[in-house]
């Protein structure tokens, strides 16, 4: 049996597993190009981000910062900026420390729904294929053939489903472990900063 003939096979909830898979591998592209942008040399800028900001002017500090392409850098850039107009830079860093956690963690969540439903769409799919076979099997006066034949087409949903199913967690699991170092990195910029501000008096 063919793959087409083995999607077929599968039942209507194939198309909805289908439609999930495509989600996870848009997702996976997605994140992995926008963690790659949000992580660009952000572990050798924050470790030297005390070295840059020591006797700095905030305005030439602000143009150097923004040579950097990192979310880290984003964090510090709000934190000056907020220093050189006279505002609150606790207010400034903490939310822009929270619109880069979110960015991180965005569309994350889809993968954990398709982590949980992709298996129970595939049972669903497997008990409509088994009670299909049993209603065959009733009209074709008991033969063992029907109803085995049936059931082995209808286990194909809930292997579909698990596969989805690995496959998103897999994904969740790796992009997790990148989301917590980012955040991680991320708090430490926000430390630094606070600490050059809090030294001027600002």
């Amino acid at each position: 049996m063919g793959i087409i003939e083995t999607f077929k096979a599968g039942g209507s909830v194939m198309y909805i597993l289908l439609i999930c898979s495509i989600c996870v591998a848009s997702i996976m592209i997605e994140r992995i190009m926008f963690y790659k942008r949000a992580g660009k040399n952000i572990d050798a800028f924050v470790s030297k981000l005390p070295e840059i900001m020591q006797g700095k002017d905030f305005n030439d500090l602000l143009l150097e910062v923004k040579e950097e392409n990192n979310i880290a850098a984003m964090i510090v850039e709000e934190g000056i900026q907020a220093a050189i107009k006279g505002q609150n830079t606790t207010v400034a860093i903490d939310t822009a420390y929270s619109v880069g956690a979110e960015s991180l963690r965005a569309r994350l969540s889809y993968l954990s729904m398709i982590v949980t439903l992709a298996p129970l769409l595939g049972l669903l799919g497997t008990i409509a294929g088994m009670i299909s076979s049993f209603n065959v099997f009733s009209l074709q006066a008991g033969q063992p053939l029907a109803i085995t034949g049936g059931i082995g087409e209808a286990l194909i949903a809930t292997a579909t489903g698990l596969c989805v199913a690995i496959f998103a967690l897999v994904v969740h699991t790796w992009f997790a472990a990148q989301v917590d170092h980012l955040l991680t990195v991320m708090e430490r910029a926000c430390s630094h900063v606070e600490a050059e501000i809090k030294q001027r008096g600002l």
